[in-house]
C-alpha cells in the first residue's frame, strides 16, 4: 500500500461544510467594503525577501524567525511567501504609480504564511482579509476603518462590549518614538534583573515589543516604563484626540491602551486593535494603524497610508463561540431521475431552472425510488422534482413539497422558466 500523505503541518483543509461558513463571511465582507467605497486588489503570494526586510523590520519576529524564505535556483533571487499583505499592497501601489490620481481605498483577502508553532486560532498558513487607504493625512479616515470593522461585527451578528472590545492608542512621529525608546532603554537598563532573556535580547534592537511581553514577572517593571503619551508633541496629540472626538461622536466605546504597538515597526500615531474574550489567549482578531512614512520607506513618492488586517481563522472560532451560523444553504429543489432515459429531459428543465435563479441538485448514479427520495431529504431542498415515466410522457415533471404538508403538483417541462418563481419563494 502507498504510503498515507497528510497536509503540511499547520496548513489545514476546509471541507465543505465548514468552507460554507467562510464562503457566506466572504460575501458578507465583499459587500460591506463595497458599500464603503473599497476596491478589491490582489497581489502574488511571493514577493521578494527584501520587501519585508525593509518595510517589517530587520529585528521584528516575523523577519528574524517566521518567515518561509529561499534563494530561486533560476537567478538567485531571494523570495518569501507573504507573511502579511500591507507590505506587498504598498509595493503594488509604488510600482504600478497607483497614486497618480488621487487617494486610493483597495482591500484583499486570501493567504499569508508564517513558520511558527501551530496553536488555536494560529497556523502556520492563515487567511487575512487586509483594507488600506492611501493618501488621506488625518483621523478621519482612521476613524472610518475602525467603525468599518464595527458594521462588520454588526454585520455578522456579533456586539461590541459584549463579542469584541477595542483598542486604541497614538505611536507619534519617528522623532518622538526615538525620544521615548532612549527613556525605555534607560529604565530597562537601570532594571536589568527584573528583564527575561527575550526582553535581554530585544532591549537595544526594538524595546518598544518589551512593553507586550506577556511574562507576568516583568509586569512591574513594564507599568513603570516610560509612557510614549507623554513624549507626544502637539500634532500628534491633535490627530490622536481628533480620532478620539470622531469615536465618541458615532458611539463607540474604546480603551486607550498606552502599551498597544502592535508587532510591525512600520506604523506610527494611530494605532488600534480589536480583541475578544472569546479566543482564550489569542485575544487579537483584528489590527492596524498608521503608516505614513512606509511607501517612501519602499521607493515611493510619500503619501500617508493606514490600513488593518483581519485574521478570518480567528473570526470563524469567535462566530462558532457566539453561537452566530451561516444561513443554511440547501438546495432549493432535488431532481429524482428513477430511469436513465429521462436523464435529456431532467438536465434541460434543471438547466431552465438554475437559469433562472434556482438552487437544484440533481441525483445522479441511479437507485430506487426510496433512495433517491432519502437523499432529497437529506439534501435540506424545499421540494423534490420527480422525472417519472408517465410524467415524462405528459410532458410534465412532478413537484413535491418536503417541508409541511402542501399536496404535490405537476409543472410542464416546457414551461420551466415560468413556474421557477414558485421554488424560489421558500
Amino acid at each position: 500500500m502507498a504510503e498515507k500523505l497528510l497536509a503540511v503541518k499547520g496548513m489545514n483543509d476546509l471541507l465543505p461544510d465548514e468552507a460554507a461558513t467562510w464562503e457566506w463571511v466572504e460575501s458578507r465582507i465583499r459587500d460591506l467594503l463595497a458599500r464603503w467605497g473599497y476596491r478589491n486588489m490582489r497581489t502574488p503570494i511571493v514577493e521578494p525577501t527584501p520587501l519585508f526586510v525593509r518595510g517589517i523590520g530587520e529585528v521584528t519576529d516575523i523577519v528574524e524567525k517566521e518567515m518561509f524564505s529561499w534563494q530561486d535556483a533560476m537567478n538567485g533571487d531571494r523570495l518569501t511567501l507573504r507573511p502579511e499583505a500591507t507590505a506587498g499592497m504598498v509595493r503594488a501601489v509604488i510600482e504600478h504609480n497607483a497614486l497618480y490620481n488621487g487617494p486610493l481605498r483597495v482591500w484583499q483577502m486570501g493567504p499569508m504564511y508564517r513558520h511558527e508553532r501551530p496553536q488555536k486560532g494560529r497556523q502556520r498558513e492563515f487567511h487575512q482579509l487586509d483594507v488600506e487607504a492611501f493618501g488621506w493625512p488625518g483621523p478621519d479616515v482612521d476613524a472610518e476603518l475602525i467603525l468599518m470593522v464595527r458594521a462588520l461585527w454588526r454585520e455578522l451578528g456579533l456586539v461590541e462590549g459584549q463579542h469584541v472590545a477595542l483598542e486604541i492608542n497614538c505611536l507619534g512621529q519617528p522623532e518622538e518614538r526615538r525620544a521615548h525608546r532612549a527613556a525605555l532603554v534607560a529604565h530597562f537598563e537601570a532594571h536589568a534583573e527584573l528583564l527575561d532573556a527575550e526582553a535581554k535580547r530585544r532591549l537595544h534592537s526594538n524595546p518598544l515589543r518589551i512593553l507586550d511581553t506577556k511574562n507576568p514577572s516583568m509586569a512591574v517593571v513594564v507599568d513603570t516604563a516610560p509612557k510614549l503619551m507623554d513624549f507626544l508633541g502637539a500634532a500628534s496629540l491633535a490627530h490622536f484626540n481628533g480620532l478620539r472626538a470622531l469615536l465618541d461622536a458615532a458611539g463607540l466605546a474604546y480603551t486607550v491602551n498606552p502599551r498597544l504597538v502592535r508587532g510591525l515597526d512600520y506604523y506610527g500615531l494611530t494605532v488600534f486593535e480589536w480583541t475578544s474574550t472569546l479566543l482564550g489567549a489569542q485575544a487579537t482578531v483584528c489590527g492596524g494603524g498608521r503608516y505614513d512614512r512606509l511607501v517612501e520607506t519602499l521607493g515611493g513618492k510619500p503619501a500617508p497610508g493606514i490600513g488593518f488586517g483581519m485574521g478570518l481563522e480567528r473570526l470563524m472560532l469567535m462566530l462558532d463561540a457566539a453561537g452566530v451560523k451561516a444561513p443554511d444553504a440547501a438546495p432549493q429543489a432535488y431532481a429524482i431521475v428513477p430511469d436513465v432515459v429521462a436523464l435529456p429531459a431532467a438536465m434541460q428543465v434543471l438547466d431552465a431552472l438554475r437559469s433562472q435563479g434556482v438552487a437544484v441538485v440533481m441525483h445522479a448514479g441511479g437507485g430506487s425510488m426510496k433512495s433517491q427520495f432519502k437523499r432529497a431529504d437529506a439534501s435540506g431542498a424545499a421540494f423534490a422534482l420527480i422525472f417519472g415515466g408517465d410524467e415524462l410522457a405528459a410532458g410534465q415533471v412532478a413537484v413535491k413539497p418536503l417541508r409541511g404538508e402542501a399536496a404535490q403538483f405537476t409543472r410542464a417541462l416546457a414551461d420551466a422558466a415560468v413556474w421557477a418563481h414558485e421554488l424560489r419563494r421558500t
